[in-house]
């Protein structure tokens, strides 16, 4: 199954990154996957059948008890066997529905990437895997229903059904968390096994009932039911996978898995049956009022939703298989009739059931299936639906009588619920009469205005395929009740609670579920005949604001208080912001320095006296920076206080440390003369005002928290620290003898991986604020239009053209400079160090899981390069010396950093698992290769690729908008009184 997901999504990037071409083979070709899978999965019928299981255990992080494991049963076997069948449907279809609609490459890989991780959240063993493919179908539902990002309905459908079922997922992550602390394990089968045998409690049942509601919110039950009929703003196809067999279904799924252990603890069952039966009765009352037929299925969907959270969260033997049958039929009917919705919309234009007639006449086969499927929607024999719902009544009808876990229902709210259950079918009669009569009936409904023409055009053969396919299973399941009883009878065995369950089939003779559905049929086709009347009492009842409009004034309530509370905090003061910050540092770890036991003990201040030296040089040079008038002195003294950090971890034998602090200070005090330009020469010269005794006070305070904190943690170690085992770590699993390396690359690399992607981040921030419309740089940009227009002999002339007098070639870029701003010995100097520079940071980066150096010393080393470059020959030498996109530089070294991660997962290894290999090249030496090399260079690329956008963002971009808007530059003439620099408004900043 590994395989198969692995596969799905595989496919799913393959076809994402195609060239783009419209072509129906896209979505033929993604339909191997699930197609493929399907076949897989039924040779493990016979297997399911006997009771057995499959398993399958790939470690992923076993620190967190995260393992890729994969348990296959009866239950999930039937889950993930419709879950393929719907999708392969879908995709087969699909190539006909999106005929003229541009991305289809787009969709076809959501699609199956939707379908791979749907089959990883229902054969998952692991709770926390579990939940994060839970959280990925909920990411790929927002791509799918948002598939139109130009319609505002698209937008605002995809957002709301995340909101809603994000905050479903959270709740359900702490309930997971929970659950799996109080158990000792995360994985699903040891928590089946060991809940039953924990003492009922408090705590418990909060966590069961958090986890409860993750799946109530993603299976549409009331009160959370309204982002579904959003959702169809989506394309039918999407609608049909998603919102009929797949997404959906996963709270149903999990809801069923649990329920047998779950439902004795208090208030699962009343929950279950409260919620349930008021989703079935919502929804089909709802239903009966659209004209719409998506949203007739949709609301439809949320009834038969609640029907199947009923027979699921009860949880005794006939309850579950009940619940298996409805929710395999429902997948069948609803599907096929969603892709019926979908053809007449598009051979019409249209989905108003009051605008539509006579389609049985055009297409007589579309209406035979939508027929089929309408009738196990309404559970008419001798459809699979009949058999399924008459199952379920059978159930309900006496879930009063015997639990077996001392935890039973009484006689009254027994039968209030299956009064409510039989209520809510009686209207999916009514609504199922309507969703065929409104399609392909030859009388309109009653309308004030009269209906636009409907211009149509007929289906092709192959656009009836998927339909008609599902609608021949919906009428042969009627027949196969004793194929599926086998099917689902190894797992209902191993449910302890509650009678025995009936099995499958079209006739047990005259009994209670068959006088009830025989009264829902009779009553629900009169509710259809007197629809008129039904819908005018419907008119006349007190009108209820919608949940969905109940949602929105909440989410307009929110942003309301968050406007309120930015208004309040967010001044726009960069004083501000830092000192709330501070304030929390002297607040939180200051109370615990101040309140603490101090432990006796002595602290060693220093070993050596040029240390004790280098601190007072750090110290005095932070005084003078806190004192400097002067931007550029206040920046070159900060950086006094970092080499002499340089200084001192070469005292304590730390020459991997020193070269990195060196190179990371030297970085900045490159980017803080390119910041420099924009920002007036001196700071204002404001007289000590009660408000900046504060600052002092509080800056005092934070040194001394600090200080404190820092004497408190070493006098108070009892332990080791976890670094004395880094030494050994770095040589029996890292294979590299530079610990510090082995450290960033192996032993941490999660905190590497996370660190990388912040500088991403950062690069992305910085870049976002200097080119507004384009992350590409503007001489870059002008070289890409003039090669594109065909200018490509003009820039060859220009290149081999021969110097001017007085010009050199040096370097390119400074040719376009005027001569008396050139400074021909520092070209000079920067042509002859680029080069060396560049090998000395491949020489890092080979050479730092041995040896000082490493992707990251060596990536600073490559930027600083390049700044060089900018700095001696400006923004068209920059160009020069890397014409490439930064962007995509970061993200080939966030790809390798990240391909390092699951590359040795193939093998039987773990995640970010490192491998060595040792290569004799004769001659030329022995080799020793360690495949933390890969994630290196991802950070090598990473750090590049950050520094080449600092220096075109902060230099190129500054030049360029200093060009173009003519702005003078702050004046270089030193203002002599503070009263004159308050006066001159380039001195009218804050003061940093």
């Amino acid at each position: 199954m590994t395989i198969a997901i692995v596969a799905h999504v595989a496919l799913a990037i393959i076809v994402a990154v195609a060239p783009a071409r419209r072509g129906q083979w896209v979505f033929w070709l993604t339909a191997l996957a699930p197609a493929g899978t399907l076949v897989w999965l039924a040779t493990l019928a016979p297997m399911m059948m006997r009771g057995e299981a499959w398993h399958e255990n790939i470690p992923w992080v076993p620190m967190l008890g995260m393992d890729l494991d994969v348990h296959i049963g009866a239950f999930q076997w039937i889950i993930a066997t419709v879950a393929c069948l719907i999708t392969t449907a879908v995709l087969i279809y699909c190539p006909f529905y999106f005929e003229d609609d541009p991305p289809q490459r787009r969709v076809s890989a959501l699609l199956v990437a939707f379908c791979g991780v749907m089959l990883g959240l229902v054969t998952t063993d692991n709770l926390l895997v579990m939940y994060t493919y839970w959280e990925l179908t909920t990411v790929f539902s927002y791509l799918l229903v948002g598939h139109n990002p130009l319609r505002r309905a698209s937008r605002s459908a995809a957002l709301t059904a995340l909101t809603v079922t994000t905050f479903g997922g959270l709740a359900m992550l702490i309930g997971i968390i929970m659950i799996g602390e109080q158990l000792g394990s995360y994985a699903i089968t040891d928590m089946l096994a060991l809940l039953p045998q924990q003492e009922v409690t408090a705590y418990l049942s909060i966590a069961m009932v958090l986890f409860l509601l993750g799946a109530l919110t993603k299976s549409a039950q009331v009160p959370f039911h309204f982002w579904l009929p959003g959702a169809m703003a989506a394309p039918t196809p999407i609608s049909a996978l998603l919102h009929a067999a797949t997404m959906v279904k996963a709270g149903i799924f999990l809801i069923a898995l649990l329920a047998p252990v779950a439902a004795p603890l208090p208030g699962w069952r009343p929950i279950i049956m409260v919620i349930g039966a008021a989703t079935m009765i919502i929804g089909g009352w709802r239903a009966l009022r659209q004209n719409d037929l998506k949203l007739v299925l949709a609301f439809g969907t949320v009834s038969q939703l609640g029907f199947m959270t009923v027979l699921a969260g009860i949880g005794t033997q006939a309850t579950s298989m009940a619940a298996i049958g409805v929710l395999v039929g429902h997948a069948l009917f609803k599907g096929t009739l969603f892709l019926v919705v979908g053809i007449v919309d598009h051979s019409t234009g249209t989905r108003d059931l009051r605008q539509l007639s006579g389609l049985y006449k055009k297409v007589p086969v579309l209406a035979i299936a939508a027929a089929i499927a309408a009738a196990s929607m309404a559970g008419l024999p001798p459809t699979l639906g009949f058999i399924t719902k008459e199952s379920g009544l059978s159930a309900l009808q006496f879930i009063h009588t015997y639990y077996g876990d001392g935890t039973g229902v009484s006689a009254g709210p027994a039968l209030l619920l299956l009064a409510a259950i039989v209520v809510g079918s009686i209207f999916t009669m009514a609504y199922s009469l309507r969703l065929w009569w409104g399609a392909f009936g030859s009388v309109r409904e009653v309308q004030e205005q009269p209906a636009r023409k409907v211009d149509f055009h007929a289906p092709s053969r192959a656009f009836l395929i998927s339909p008609v396919v599902l609608a021949a299973l919906c009428l042969v399941g009627g027949f196969l009740g004793g194929p599926l009883t086998a099917m689902v009878e190894p797992w209902v065995a191993s449910i302890t609670t509650g009678h025995e369950p009936h099995e499958y089939a079209l006739w047990h003779g005259f009994s209670v579920p068959l006088l009830l559905s025989f009264l829902c049929w009779v009553v629900g086709a009169a509710m259809f005949v007197q629809r008129r009347q039904v819908y005018q009492a419907q008119e006349t009842f007190p009108e209820v604001m919608p949940a969905r409009e109940v949602y929105q004034k909440v989410m307009l309530a929110i942003d309301r208080l968050a406007v309120a509370v930015t208004g309040r905090t967010q001044t726009g003061s960069l004083p501000v912001y830092v000192a709330w910050i501070l304030g929390m540092v002297v607040v939180v770890p200051g109370s615990a320095v101040l309140f603490a036991s101090w432990p006796t003990g002595k602290i060693v201040w220093w070993t050596h006296p040029a240390q004790f030296a280098t601190g007072i040089v750090m110290v005095l040079a932070g005084l003078f920076a806190a004192r400097a008038r002067g931007r550029m002195k206040a920046f070159i003294l900060t950086g006094v206080t970092g080499y002499g950090c340089v200084v001192l971890y070469l005292f304590h034998g730390a020459p991997d440390l020193a070269l990195t602090q060196a190179l990371v200070e030297t970085v900045t005090l490159a980017v803080a003369v390119l910041v420099l330009r924009k920002l007036p020469k001196y700071f204002t010269d404001r007289p000590l005002h009660s408000n900046r005794w504060w600052r002092l006070g509080l800056a005092a305070l934070v040194g001394l928290t600090v200080f404190g904190g820092t004497s408190l943690a070493v006098l108070s170690r009892s332990q080791a620290p976890v670094s004395d085992q880094f030494a050994e770590w770095a040589y029996s699993f890292g294979y590299g003898a530079n610990i510090v390396n082995v450290t960033l690359v192996d032993i941490r690399a999660w905190d590497t991986f996370g660190e990388i992607s912040v500088l991403v981040v950062a690069a992305t921030g910085v870049a976002s604020l200097v080119f507004v419309r384009s992350r590409v740089s503007t001489a870059a940009s002008k070289a890409a239009a003039e090669i594109r227009a065909g200018r490509r002999a003009r820039l060859r002339d220009a290149r081999e053209r021969t110097p001017a007098p007085g010009q050199g070639t040096w370097l390119r870029g400074g040719q376009r400079q005027d001569s008396k701003q050139r400074a021909l010995p520092l070209e000079v100097m920067i042509r002859l160090v680029f080069p060396i520079m560049l090998i000395a940071s491949v020489y890092l980066l080979l050479a730092g899981h041995n040896l000082p150096g490493g992707g990251f010393a060596g990536g600073l080393v490559a930027g600083l390069a390049l700044l060089l470059r900018y700095m001696a020959g400006g923004r068209y030498e920059l160009e020069h010396a890397a014409p490439v996109d930064a962007g995509k530089v970061m993200g080939i070294g966030i790809a390798l950093a990240a391909l390092h991660a699951v590359l040795p997962l193939p093998f039987g290894g773990q995640v970010m698992q490192s491998y060595d290999w040792h290569l004799d090249l004769g001659i030329l030496g022995e080799v020793h290769l360690v495949s933390t090399v890969l994630f290196d260079l991802g950070v090598y690329l990473v750090v590049v690729g950050l520094m080449l956008d600092l220096a075109r963002s902060l230099g190129s971009g500054i030049d360029v908008q200093t060009k173009r808007n003519g702005v003078r530059k702050p004046s270089r003439q030193r203002i002599r009184t503070p009263q004159d620099r308050i006066r001159r408004p380039e001195f009218q900043d804050q003061e940093l």
